[in-house]
């Protein structure tokens, strides 16, 4: 009586719906929820920017690079390693060894890269200056170039970080 005077009606509530059945299906049956699947985050190689299936890494903005067993484990580095130019920059992503050239000449700037090991069109890890920046490859020390040239066969994954 109380809420009439107050100048409110009550009705009886509807009756609760029944809880949904709880689901059996393990979680990973993202599609049967009606919700997308999220891809799973790749797990990085300890100390480096990259997955842990890259056997080769390269961090333009520490200008470091590692080889690594593509198992996630460090087998050499970090090593100095610089990139391209704003003009001419170094790609980003991930890629294929495609080839090796151990006194590749350019033909496109007539110099030599010594240790040359091609994982994108005409961008390739090579013996050049810590100090001059590249027209796109990943220059690295000799040390270092022979190194690369020696672990790294076609078909290794290279990645590059920004």
């Amino acid at each position: 009586m109380s809420a009439l005077l107050a100048g409110t009606a009550t009705a009886d509530p509807a009756p609760a719906k029944p809880a949904p059945a709880p689901i059996s299906r393990p979680v990973t049956d993202a599609p049967a929820t009606g919700l997308p699947t999220v891809p799973a985050i790749p797990a990085l190689t300890r100390g480096t920017p990259c997955s842990s299936s890259a056997v080769a890494c390269v961090d333009l903005s520490s200008q470091q690079a590692w080889l690594t067993d593509g198992e996630g484990n460090v087998t050499y580095g970090p090593v100095g390693a610089l990139g391209g130019t704003r003009k001419d920059p170094t790609p980003t992503g991930t890629f294929s060894v495609d080839y090796k050239d151990a006194d590749h000449v350019s033909n496109l700037y007539d110099a030599d890269m010594p240790y040359s090991v091609f994982f994108a069109p005409a961008i390739a890890f090579h013996t050049g200056s810590l100090s001059e920046r590249s027209h796109g490859c990943i220059h690295l020390g000799r040390t270092a170039s022979k190194r690369f040239f020696a672990n790294l066969s076609p078909g290794d994954t290279v990645q590059v970080v920004s």
